[in-house]
């Protein structure tokens, strides 16, 4: 039988990883692979410019903690996305800020701005509002949770390993946020 594309790309990070503990400059290769994805993640949560901070301090941490890295506990992928998950926590007052000010004031973000990007693919843009509003209802687990999933696009597997916790919690939060999500936007024509 041969490996899926998803088991040979963990083989590669495996080995990325391996050879990057020993040779710093090998992590540019492992920058190369995941940055875009990282990024992404990181603008969707927040906005273009902490993304471009924070997805930056992100490899820098990976980087100076890459002997730390274990590919029994898990990807290099889902690794990546747990330290930009937590630096994203870091800087939840300003994001629980910024979506309490857009329920609030019914506020559209730049229009060429990520977010604004994000939002318009996810609803209309006339939604932004109540999404941001059902999104504050979240708690910052579930919240996480659906943002991996949605901006991020991981496995339920790959985010257990990026918040460091089991796939039954990932599957609860996100049933416990989809159901709060259908209450809070049950009323929204589609």
């Amino acid at each position: 039988m041969t490996p899926g594309p998803g088991a040979v790309e963990d083989v590669i990070d495996a080995q990325l990883a391996a050879q990057a503990g020993r040779d710093p400059a090998v992590f540019s290769a492992v920058y190369d692979r995941h940055f875009r994805d990282i990024y992404r993640y990181i603008a969707g949560r927040l906005d273009v410019q902490a993304a471009d901070d924070l997805a930056a301090e992100t490899f820098l941490i990976a980087l100076r903690k890459r002997e730390k890295f274990d590919p029994k506990r898990g990807g290099l992928r889902p690794w990546l996305f747990g330290i930009a998950t937590n630096l994203v926590a870091r800087h939840r007052s300003k994001e629980a800020r910024h979506y309490r000010a857009l329920a609030r004031v019914g506020a559209e973000p730049d229009a060429d701005s990520h977010e604004s990007r994000v939002v318009s693919a996810v609803s209309a843009q006339r939604l932004q509002p109540q999404l941001a509003k059902a999104l504050m209802k979240l708690t910052r687990g579930e919240r996480d949770v659906v943002l991996l999933m949605a901006l991020g696009q991981l496995s339920h597997e790959e985010i257990a390993q990026s918040l460091g916790i089991s796939y039954g919690t990932v599957g609860s939060r996100l049933s416990r946020a989809r159901k709060k999500l259908r209450t809070e936007l049950k009323d929204i024509e589609p």
